[in-house]
């Protein structure tokens, strides 16, 4: 059971490793592949493609999902992580557009693509596999492991990166040194292929091939009768909500201290890798809870929590991180006034009018704005802490908002401050914890051996791949248009909100039922 346990663990880490790496990165992989000279575009192109991956969680769920029930749990996921690793690996030696052009991008979300297929087939393999093998008062225990895995494999992408930007001068880092990252996962690659190789398979599967059960099309199984088609839509509305939780905890937060709170990349990384390994703890502890009170309690009461907490918490990450940017919005807010204000942070060309060519500048030096209609033909104007700006270019702004205490750099939080902001960002972590710890034993539980795999893993890939693996985008989209720092936070409530109902309304307690 140790065996069976640390390999999973340390597989599903390696795994998450390879795809975080990735967003972790967002910021320099957009400049390299996706040049648009804007920064805000380039993170947002990344970002999107940082959603690909996830967008392809689900056909990577049913592909290896069939595989996992008719041909075995253990091979199923042999497959998955090699795929991940080569993908990641290829990556890190991938030509950048400055070398050759519009195919860099290309082949960039190509390897995306492999990255998700092979994520959506890992995550249903390694929680069957161990909830398998697991006794059934300690289920919830045993599979918690593999969600402190996922929460691992960031930590450790976010370790990684900050060795190797340690480790060269700052221009090789911008020139090479950020591929460093991606090719250290061939060293994870060999280990987690030595260690899953030690394993056997499932006795739940053995037992299946031994008396001729195994199912012959599980994807079709899967969804013929309407009971087991509602209760994969139910699985996907719970997932979705976990996952948004854990992405705000984990990726996002990070976003939120580099662009929106305007902490400089190393020790916004520090912070929130702190934050993430006290995340592995509550998945562990909310996990070996549900074994004692069920599943759904923690479930339901962190979503709850989650939902009152968001903003609030949020609220202190931007207070305590940046005080002098904090109190610049409050005491000098930023008010655009025009007649067309279409922003388009897509824009290829330029913006279109010279109000958006407003937003363009702000956007770029993450200031937050708020923006007021005016009649057609009137000019656009800008007032900060209600004094007018007389001239509008890029450089003019830029003194205007000096001159009212905007802080034009990043800043490096002292002590106190960045301890502040960690035990935030643990806040979110905890309500992660409380919602993911127990999932894993709780799928599982859900359905039966003949179509476990491919049963557990649609449904939960289609709620983290698209309400998930989105996120980070969505968020930073919301704050670009509307000048709104917390503005994407909406979202994360919105979709918690749908799952608290769906969780709490239609999905049964299933702590101690035995595995057939």
């Amino acid at each position: 059971m140790r065996l069976v346990v640390v390999a999973s663990a340390l597989g599903t880490m390696f795994e998450w490793y390879d795809f975080f790496v990735y967003g972790t990165l967002a910021g320099i992989i957009g400049s390299h592949f996706f040049p648009a000279g804007n920064e805000t575009v380039s993170l947002l192109i990344a970002l999107a493609t940082f959603g690909v991956g996830f967008g392809m969680r689900p056909i990577g769920a049913a592909l290896f999902g069939v595989l996992g029930d008719r041909l075995g749990r253990k091979y199923t996921f042999l497959a998955t992580v090699v795929l991940m690793g080569g993908s990641t690996a290829a990556i890190g030696l991938l030509p950048t557009y400055a070398t050759i052009g519009i195919a860099a991008p290309a082949i960039l979300v190509l390897l995306r693509i492999g990255q998700g297929l092979a994520l959506g087939g890992e995550y249903g393999g390694a929680a069957v596999y161990v909830a398998e093998y697991a006794p059934a008062h300690r289920r919830g225990l045993y599979t918690s492991f593999i969600h402190a895995g996922v929460a691992g494999g960031f930590l450790l992408s976010l370790a990684v990166v900050l060795a190797a930007n340690a480790y060269v001068a700052p221009a090789a880092w911008t020139e090479w040194g950020w591929r460093l990252p991606f090719l250290f996962s061939t060293v994870l690659l060999a280990v987690s292929l030595w260690v899953r190789m030690l394993l056997h398979e499932s006795p739940v599967f053995r037992t299946m091939q031994a008396e001729g059960r195994v199912a012959g099309n599980p994807l079709r199984e899967s969804f013929d009768s309407r009971a087991k088609a509602l209760r994969i839509l139910a699985v996907l509305g719970v997932a979705a909500g976990m996952t948004v939780l854990f992405y705000s905890a984990q990726i996002q937060s990070l976003y939120f201290l580099q662009n929106t709170v305007r902490i400089a990349d190393t020790p916004a990384r520090l912070i929130v890798g702190l934050a993430a390994a006290s995340s592995m703890i509550w998945y562990v502890l909310f996990g070996w809870l549900s074994d004692h009170v069920g599943r759904k309690p923690p479930i339901v009461v962190g979503y709850v929590l989650a939902i009152l907490c968001i903003f609030p918490l949020h609220r202190q990450m931007a207070e305590d991180g940046n005080p002098v940017l904090a109190a610049a919005r409050a005491r000098a807010p930023v008010i655009v006034t025009g007649s067309d204000c279409r922003y388009d942070p897509f824009a290829s060309h330029g913006q279109a009018t010279p109000c958006a060519r407003i937003l363009d500048s702000l956007s770029k030096r993450g200031v937050a704005y708020t923006k007021a209609s005016a009649a057609p033909g009137v000019p656009p104007s800008v007032t900060i802490g209600g004094h007018p700006v007389l001239a509008l270019d890029d450089a003019s702004l830029a003194s205007a908002l000096a001159g009212a205490g905007y802080p034009p750099d990043k800043v490096v939080p002292d002590y106190g401050a960045a301890i502040r902001v960690a035990l935030a960002i643990m806040g979110l972590a905890l309500f992660s914890g409380m919602t993911f710890g127990p999932l894993a034993a709780w799928l599982v539980e859900l359905f039966p051996a003949r179509v476990r795999y491919t049963s557990l893993s649609i449904p939960y890939n289609v709620g983290t791949g698209y309400f998930g693996g989105f996120l980070p985008f969505i968020v930073q989209y919301a704050v670009a248009r509307t000048g709104d720092p917390f503005a994407g936070l909406w979202y994360v409530v919105a979709v918690a909100i749908l799952s608290l109902i769906v969780s709490a309304a239609t999905l049964p307690e299933t702590a101690g039922r035995e595995l057939e």
